[in-house]
This record gives C-alpha cells, sequence and structure tokens, in this order.
C-alpha cells in the first residue's frame, strides 16, 4: 500500500509503566510530580510502524523525563532508519526545522500539522494557490537538545517548505509541487496518520504492553518480545491478506491475535502436509474477519461500570500495611 510510490512511515511515542521496584525506579523513576511510593515507574516508547501493514519498523525507548528523554530526542536516533522512498508522517509535536532539515539531507519528504507555536503567514512566500504557499524557515538560533552543537551547525540556515491550509487547520510538507500534491488530496490521506493511534493501542492493550511485569531493569528485553510478538501477529496478517486478496489494514487485528492463540495448541503437533493445510485454514479465517466499519453516535467520554468503593492509596503501601 503505497501513496504516490512512497512507502509511508508513522512516528509517535507512548508511555509504559512497570512494577514499582528499587532496580525499575533506578533506571525508569516515575514522574516528578508523583510521591515516592505513590507511583510506578514510567518509560518513553518512541516508534515507527508501516501504514501499509502496521509493523513496527523500529523503535527506541528511555525514561519518562529528563535529559534527552523527550519523543523528539528518542526519535532522532531513529531518523536513519528512513531510506529512500519513505514518506514521513506524525503529528504536529514532530513539526520542527531540525527534524525536516534532517528528513531533507535524507531526501525523505514529510507530512506534519503545523506545530501549535508556528504563526503562518500566507502573505509570505510564493503563493501556490488559495491558503497555499511555499516558505523558507530561518535556522533557529537555539539548537534541539537532543544534537550537537557541530551537528546543528551543519544544517543548512534555511529550508523551504510547503504549508497550506484545508478546513481551518494548517499543514506541512516538503512536498512542493501543487499539480502533483493537491492540497485537498494531501489533507485527505492525512487522516490516514490515525492509524498509528490504533496500533499503538493495539500494543499497549491487545498485547498486554501497557503494564509490564518486569520487576528488575530488563523491562528492554521485556519490550523486544512483546514488539516481536506484535510483529508476527502483523506478519500473519499481511501473509492472510496476500493470499486472499485483501489490504492488511482491513483486517482485525483483535481477531488475528485471537484465531493465532486458539491454532498453535494445534499448530505445535502437526508437521507436512497436515500443517500446511493448518496454516492455509488459520490464514483463511484471519482474512474473514475484517476490522469493524460500523458507525455510531458520538459517546460521552464516561464509563457505566462503576468502580470499587476502595479509597486510594495515598501513603506508602509499607507505612499503610503498618497501620492495619
Amino acid at each position: 500500500m503505497k501513496w504516490f510510490g512512497y512507502n509511508v512511515v508513522f512516528v509517535d511515542g507512548f508511555t509504559v509503566q512497570m512494577p514499582d521496584t528499587p532496580k525499575n525506579q533506578a533506571v525508569f523513576p516515575q514522574p516528578s510530580h508523583q510521591k515516592p511510593g505513590l507511583g510506578f515507574p514510567m518509560a518513553r516508547i518512541v516508534a515507527l510502524t508501516s501504514l501499509a501493514t502496521g509493523s513496527v519498523i523500529n523503535y527506541n525507548l528511555g525514561p519518562y523525563q529528563g535529559k534527552q528523554t523527550g519523543a523528539t530526542s528518542l526519535f532522532s536516533q531513529l531518523i536513519n532508519c528512513l531510506s529512500l522512498g519513505d514518506l514521513l508522517m506524525a503529528d504536529r509535536y514532530y513539526c520542527t526545522f531540525a527534524i525536516i532539515a534532517l528528513s531533507q539531507a535524507k531526501k525523505i519528504p514529510v507530512l506534519f500539522q503545523s506545530h501549535a507555536s508556528k504563526k503562518v503567514d500566507f502573505r509570505r512566500g510564493q503563493k501556490l494557490g488559495a491558503k497555499d504557499h511555499l516558505v523558507e524557515w530561518q535556522k533557529p538560533k537555539r539548537k534541539p537538545v537532543w544534537m550537537t552543537a557541530e551537528a546543528y551547525a551543519d544544517l543548512p540556515d534555511t529550508i523551504t517548505v510547503r504549508e497550506f491550509s484545508v478546513k481551518g487547520i494548517v499543514y506541512v510538507t516538503t512536498l512542493l509541487e501543487p499539480k502533483k500534491y493537491h492540497k485537498t488530496e494531501i489533507a485527505a490521506f492525512y487522516q490516514q496518520r490515525w492509524h498509528i493511534e490504533l496500533d499503538i493501542r493495539a500494543i499497549k492493550t491487545h498485547m498486554g504492553m501497557e503494564l509490564l511485569r518486569c520487576k528488575t531493569f530488563n523491562m528492554v528485553k521485556s519490550c523486544a518480545v512483546h514488539v516481536l510478538a506484535y510483529n508476527i501477529i502483523r506478519g500473519n496478517l499481511a501473509q492472510a491478506a496476500i493470499l486472499n486478496n485483501k489490504i492488511p489494514r482491513q483486517l482485525s487485528f483483535k481477531s488475528a491475535v485471537q484465531l493465532i492463540i486458539q491454532a498453535t495448541k494445534q499448530l505445535i503437533v502437526l508437521t507436512g502436509i497436515l500443517l500446511n493445510n493448518a496454516l492455509q485454514a488459520l490464514f483463511k479465517a484471519i482474512a474473514s474477519t475484517p476490522v469493524g466499519l460500523q458507525k455510531r453516535k458520538n459517546q460521552p467520554r464516561a464509563i457505566k461500570r462503576r468502580p470499587k468503593p476502595y479509597p486510594l492509596l495515598m501513603i506508602p503501601r509499607l507505612e499503610a500495611c503498618a497501620t492495619v
């Protein structure tokens, strides 16, 4: 699934928690606004995923807070994973001079929403159409924390980007040809970015990565296992789609997880032709469960199930145990 010949790559970040142990706290401390003994160690993960298959191309992780632990800092170590023919798409948080300049140096086009702090004036630059222009961005005097002074000095003093507005939303891209890439088509295609939010939900919820079980800082291995399992499911989805003339994104990830878990108990005892026949049946079953596309009314941001009437733990558990 390409767009104008590009392999579309998403980038976004998310957080995971782990048990509150001294070893975890030493490497991945809890957020500073939480009182000691009342929070959980937290890590930040930034991942590159594929629009075509939803698989994780690569990821980087670090503590939730601290020097060079932000999403752009972690992403800066993933830029080299992008290659010629890729198109990088992300939300407005990644719309910075340094990221766009580094992407242009690798000849990787980008598509972002404009950063909230960026003031766009369509009276400037080269006009391409209504609220559509080419404009030069000046290199900020202050470098990002994740870049060395030498690397920042090597960036060009200016970059040329295209800014345009569709239905009041401003986008920034390095796809500079308005006739080939019409702004309404780009804006409509940008809606595909929501897929990475669904991918993250699948990793955290369906793959059980939201709260890790590791009690030591070997959380790195635990994350790798979760991502590996996730990619295996995505690989099976892609295989099922190819064999049954479907599009991987149109197949249900959750159903694939359930089918593979059920089938694994039988597949491990089969060999030869029996194994091949069972795999073909599994792929057919996976391809027969499309993503639910039913429309429903807007729902309130509220839950029906009442929480159990337990008070919140307001002091460390050891202290609470001593008072019982």
